[in-house]
């Protein structure tokens, strides 16, 4: 897959393309459904498939206080979609000037100047333009205007749920794992590099893989039971998303305890999945009422995987 970063480097040898236009938050099944309508409709043309998307979305340029969590972050988003055999990627950076386009601007200058768009792959609800003006209809007009045709997608829906960013996070804050990895195709996770700690939690015999989450707003926070990923095996184990305050803490991190591992993680990146929340995150009164409690966590964590007929042996092998 061919990444093209920004407006000013689309080339002469891009235009000519099929396009899907979105935020692809999640990389989830309703995004494959729309991929797999994007590559048939690029095989039938034989032209190349090109998905557009924004950094940021647009929605934490027009209004920040009300953008949603992200679901994954951009190298996530590359990775997944390059597991698709999209040929092109186009990520523009989306700013106040980009914003002003009307609708016709935004079509005629970028999809039909710079890319030389042929066919579009698009929800019926999809919106464009300043103001969120164009509209499905309005798209079908300007495509009969300039030359290019455009294609509905069909939405995706489980046991009678339309699948969508906004219901995968709202089954994370629900507590409903497993009805998130139903509508994402695979289980809710965070992927990061460990870094180096303040290293108390070895102290009192809870040693943590620290991973900072560098996003303003994480779709998960408190205490949860976790599967860690790396080096091609699956470990157990209990972990924080939070900023600490029982340690003044101010940054907002993923801190994971793994049960029965003692390597040296540093630098390595893993992914963590998350099963289930335990709690809410709290400050304590002392350093060591928060022991007595991470020593709660990590029993209800091993008794969540006794319970799902999982032993912490079997997980070493185990690929999820």
């Amino acid at each position: 897959m061919e990444l093209i970063r920004g407006i000013h480097n689309i080339k002469a040898k891009h235009r000519g393309c099929v396009l899907t236009i979105g935020n692809f938050d999640g990389v989830h099944l309703g995004h494959l459904s729309v991929l797999a309508q994007l590559k048939q409709s690029s095989a039938e043309l034989s032209l190349p498939a090109l998905v557009m998307t924004f950094d940021p979305q647009p929605v934490e340029v027009l209004s920040p206080q009300v953008a949603p969590a992200r679901l994954i972050r951009w190298r996530e988003k590359y990775n997944l979609l390059q597991a698709q055999a999209i040929d092109r990627l186009l990520c523009i950076r989306f700013n106040r000037e980009l914003a002003q386009l009307n609708p016709t601007e935004f079509v005629s200058e970028l999809l039909v100047k710079r890319l030389g768009v042929k066919h579009i792959v698009v929800g019926d609800d999809f919106r464009f333009g300043c103001r969120r003006m164009g509209n499905f209809n309005l798209l079908t007009k300007l495509g009969k205007q300039f030359g290019f045709t455009v294609e509905d997608t069909r939405s995706c829906m489980i046991d009678g749920i339309r699948v969508s960013s906004t219901a995968i996070r709202q089954a994370i804050a629900n507590n409903q794992f497993n009805l998130a990895q139903q509508l994402l195709g695979r289980p809710y996770s965070v992927w990061g590099t460990v870094i180096h700690g303040e290293k108390k939690g070895r102290t009192i015999g809870f040693p943590t893989a620290n991973i900072l989450l560098n996003r303003k707003v994480s779709p998960v926070q408190g205490v949860f039971v976790v599967k860690a990923q790396f080096d091609d095996k699956t470990y157990t184990g209990v972990a924080n998303v939070g900023c600490r305050p029982t340690l003044a803490g101010t940054q907002n991190q993923l801190e994971v305890h793994l049960f029965d591992y003692t390597g040296d993680l540093y630098q390595k990146r893993i992914e963590v999945i998350f099963c289930e929340k335990l709690r809410d995150e709290i400050k304590f009164e002392s350093f060591q009422a928060l022991k007595k409690q991470i020593e709660l966590d990590a029993q209800a964590a091993k008794q969540y995987f006794t319970d799902n007929g999982l032993s912490l042996e079997q997980t070493r092998t185990l690929r999820h």
